[in-house]
């Protein structure tokens, strides 16, 4: 398998819940709250796609983590110098608290790797609550349309560090062009990561 191939199968045996068995709905008045969490690199900069080998392991390692302290995982999406995923939880704390930890080891062993010790690996990572299912729907399309948004593929499934695939093949393309159409993105995520 590829890495890329080896992500997807990852997600889908262990990271992923149940199959849906109709489209995702989203629910504001269940115990917890979906959110969107987004980290970027300092200075925008490629460390995590330093390599395929690095992608893989951090994708997997987010991933196990995000899952451990959510109940679901609506969608994800991550790129060599940036993350989002949109998830559902009652515990954020807990969950900022272990990708704070995350990302103190992987400054550490990526520096150590490259011979960089001291320089600053990540800028942030902040969360923020969707307000309503417009503000869930947006989300979902912009962290599908993070790579094409980017320039790194021109189709979200072709993007191997994402949920899009999947997403596809669970919804099908005329529920998600539908929600694409109905829920645009223009201006979304824009400056979310300058102090």
């Amino acid at each position: 398998m590829t890495d890329p191939e080896r992500v997807t199968a990852y997600v889908d045996r262990y990271i992923k819940p149940a199959p849906w068995h109709s489209p995702p709905h989203f629910d504001m008045h269940s115990k917890g709250k979906w959110f969107i969490l987004t980290a970027a690199c300092y200075e925008h900069k490629g460390y995590i796609g330093y390599d395929s080998d690095r992608m893989t392991r951090f994708c997997i390692e987010l991933l196990e983590i995000c899952a451990s302290h959510s109940d679901r995982i609506r969608c994800w999406c991550l790129l060599p110098n940036h993350y989002h995923l949109l998830l559902h939880t009652d515990i954020m704390p807990e969950l900022r608290y272990q990708i704070r930890l995350l990302h103190g080891r992987t400054s550490r062993s990526w520096n150590l790797e490259e011979q960089a010790v001291g320089r600053k690996v990540w800028h942030n990572c902040i969360e923020r609550a969707m307000r309503c299912e417009s503000h869930f729907w947006s989300s979902v399309n912009y962290i599908h349309h993070n790579p094409v948004k980017h320039g790194y593929v021109d189709k979200w499934q072709d993007w191997p560090f994402s949920s899009a695939r999947t997403y596809l093949n669970e919804v099908g393309h005329e529920f998600a062009r539908n929600k694409w159409h109905n829920y645009p993105i223009t201006g979304y995520g824009d400056n979310w990561d300058i102090d």
